[in-house]
């Protein structure tokens, strides 16, 4: 299976959830063990290619994000403003 980047990114939440990290203060990290506290096997360094639009953020993986940063996944897809 061939998989299509949209400007040379493969996600439109990477940004929205770098923002969002660093709102609450937040590292990467730190943001990886409260993921996999939650039962999701993630690390530091995915998390840092989501953020920069080289990793997919597959659809169930979405939920997992929008709870542990405490927004709304469409907040997360960049559905929702605010």
């Amino acid at each position: 299976m061939k998989i299509y980047g949209f400007h040379e990114k493969f996600n439109c939440s990477g940004p929205r959830i770098r923002e969002r990290r660093t709102e609450l203060r937040l590292s990467q990290e730190q943001l990886a063990a409260k993921l996999q506290l939650e039962g999701m096997e993630i690390t530091q360094r995915a998390i840092s290619r989501i953020e920069t639009g080289q990793r997919i953020v597959p659809d169930f993986e979405v939920p997992y994000f929008a709870d542990a940063l405490d927004v709304s996944p469409l907040w997360l897809l960049g559905c929702e403003t605010d």
